[in-house]
């Protein structure tokens, strides 16, 4: 289980993403976002290596709130083939130096994700070690979803989510699409689009009230 550390991290986390999220295209906010942590959970990495996050933000610089889901990795060594997902690099107090990547690039996470989807590992609380987050609510529909996929393959942002590829790839190409939702909305997950599995989690809207959503489906070709 990933050990979650007391300690500082410079820049934080909070910082970082300002920099970072007016770059992408499902950023909605002005030229400074203005930042709140508002929830999330954690997932752990086998291999006890990688930290893995997934971060609610909401930020207030626009007209109106936007809550957006950014999954995070923290690695001790950079991570090649992951170098166009790094957001920025900090000093954590214990752990020293850490490469901080969107999740959606790391084999790490997506992997981990997959497993969450398939029912082979359990979301974890965001604040505490060894405490599952029971407010993760995990749904596998039709044929359900099948172990031994793998990824990231290409990553694809459009103006509201994540399109991942994920194999086994087949001379056709990728068989599955793991879509990370950038834009959290509350309400139920829609039925009907082919999802043979759905991650909803809750987060706190600027009010405090709890919200709760669609965070990561998975759709497998042909099913």
């Amino acid at each position: 289980m990933a050990v979650i550390h007391r300690t500082t991290m410079s820049p934080g986390k909070l910082e970082l993403l300002a920099a970072w999220l007016p770059s992408r295209p499902w950023y909605r906010g002005g030229d400074a976002p203005l930042l709140a942590k508002a929830g999330g959970f954690r997932l752990d990495d086998p291999a006890g290596e990688v930290g893995i996050e997934f971060m609610v933000v909401t930020d207030t610089s626009g007209d109106s709130p936007v809550t957006y889901q950014v999954p995070m990795t923290y690695r001790g060594v950079p991570l090649a083939s992951a170098a166009d997902g790094l957001i920025g690099t900090s000093e954590h107090g214990v752990l020293g130096r850490r490469w901080i990547y969107d999740g959606t690039h790391d084999v790490v996470l997506v992997e981990q994700l997959l497993a969450l989807l398939a029912g082979l590992t359990t979301a974890q609380d965001q604040n505490a070690s060894n405490t599952p987050d029971p407010t993760v609510e995990v749904r596998g529909e039709g044929s359900g979803v099948p172990q031994g996929l793998t990824g990231p393959g290409t990553v694809t942002d459009t103006d509201d989510a994540s399109l991942v590829t994920v194999g086994p790839m087949t001379q056709e190409g990728p068989v599955s699409t793991l879509t990370l939702c950038r834009v959290l909305r509350p309400g139920p997950a829609p039925e009907g689009d082919g999802a043979t599995g759905r991650v909803l989690a809750d987060w706190s809207a600027p009010d405090g009230t709890r919200q709760h959503g669609l965070f990561a489906r998975l759709a497998v070709s042909g099913r």
